[in-house]
């Protein structure tokens, strides 16, 4: 691999995470168990037969999650300490053999980029969790499986135009963030409000429906 081999895998790698870290684990050990992509040698041990078993158990998992609305939210909250933290340290491995510099560079770029992936598609899903239907869950997640199987065959294959395509999409989703932010904020305030309303209303019904403590009981004639 030359340095624009070795670049585009590490942030295609990076990125990727940050949307569906198994399917990139997987992925990538696949093509290199079977020849199809010579990982580099601090990434061999994605095509450990371990390995793989466990990012195909962990990808039927997500898959599954992914695709109920709630389920997914949560499911992405959760993977915030998993997904960024995991996208970093495959960045740095990828890299390959170079001086200190150079891979904490690759670690803090390859975390930047899962942490704005991995934001981007969780802010997006909380979104469209406010549609009564499932079927938009259903197509952001294939999509977003395809997109992580799409970026990194053309990361390995097609380096350079991987880079720029990666650069517009990153540039993008940094765009969209604060508004996809503000969206999400604007959900939960307002389900915060209708809690803060039923609650209200019920103790207002229970108010005007039970005696009042300290009244003294009627005689019966």
């Amino acid at each position: 691999m030359d340095a624009v081999d070795k670049i585009a895998l590490s942030m295609g790698v990076g990125w990727a995470s940050g949307i569906n870290l198994y399917a990139a684990v997987f992925m990538l050990g696949f093509m290199g168990m079977n020849g199809y992509v010579a990982l580099p040698p601090d990434l061999a041990f994605l095509a450990d037969p371990m390995v793989l078993t466990i990012a195909a158990l962990m990808y039927c998992v997500e898959f599954f999650a992914d695709k109920a609305p709630g389920v997914d939210t949560g499911w992405d909250t959760l993977h915030t300490f998993i997904r960024i933290p995991a996208g970093a340290i495959l960045a740095m491995k990828a890299i390959g053999d170079v001086n200190q510099a150079a891979e904490l560079a690759a670690f803090m770029v390859g975390g930047s980029l899962a942490g704005i992936s991995h934001l981007t598609k969780a802010g997006t899903r909380v979104l469209l969790n406010t549609s009564p239907e499932p079927f938009s869950n259903w197509a952001a997640s294939i999509g977003e499986d395809l997109a992580v199987l799409a970026g990194l065959w053309a990361a390995l294959h097609y380096p350079l135009a991987f880079l720029v395509v990666l650069l517009a999409a990153t540039a993008l989703a940094v765009w969209l963030l604060p508004r996809i932010w503000r969206g999400v904020r604007a959900v939960f305030l307002g389900l915060a409000r209708l809690l803060n309303g039923s609650g209200g209303a019920a103790g207002a019904v229970s108010a005007t429906t039970s005696p009042s403590r300290g009244t003294a009981a009627l005689p019966e004639p």
